[in-house]
């Protein structure tokens, strides 16, 4: 996924008209890293590419989808969920070009042991979700509570949090977020 996601960025900067030192200076990320990602030298974390991509402003899924028709589309095949990787947790989208959408639904599956990163995320809105199988440590502001199947949370996004599997097996979820933030 290297060459893909640094093809893209590089043509997404190029069209937006900015250089590398201007889109390090917008998103807050080093110049020496981006130039790293277009050259596909990095494979940038989700949230890293995400910091990134904010700075032109894109989100994720518009910066991944190739359907940027105006076609409405009602139905999803299982394979044509839009999966993003970041390590060892894997997002399913539901639709692939979420502009002009309200809510951004996805089946995520985190291997045991991974987490979203050292560093709280935060964004606007809100996002919920319900425990499939294994279990998920949500940590949100100073408050943590492991869940099981059949759990679930909901808050504010604008409040820190992280999320880390902290049992043996792969625990898979599904989540919703509004707006969407990837």
């Amino acid at each position: 996924m290297n060459q893909e996601v640094a093809s893209r960025l590089l043509a997404l900067r190029t069209k937006a008209g900015l250089s590398q030192r201007q889109l390090a200076k917008a998103s807050g990320v080093a110049n020496a890293t981006i130039s790293q990602i277009e050259s596909g030298t990095l494979n940038p974390t989700v949230g890293m590419l995400k910091r990134v991509l904010d700075g032109i402003p894109i989100s994720l899924s518009d910066f991944f989808s190739d359907e940027f028709d105006c076609a409405e589309k009602v139905f999803f095949a299982a394979d044509e969920l839009m999966e993003l990787v970041d390590g060892g947790i894997s997002y399913r989208q539901v639709g692939g070009n979420l502009r002009h959408k309200a809510i951004q639904l996805m089946h995520e599956r985190y291997q045991p042991g991974v987490h979203t990163g050292k560093h709280a995320i935060t964004h606007e809105g809100e996002e919920c979700g319900i425990i499939l199988s294994g279990r998920l440590e949500v940590t949100v502001g100073d408050r943590s509570k492991v869940l099981k199947a059949g759990d679930a949370y909901y808050f504010s996004s604008a409040q820190p949090h992280r999320f880390k599997n902290p049992g043996r097996e792969v625990c898979e979820l599904i989540s919703a977020c509004t707006p969407p933030s990837f």
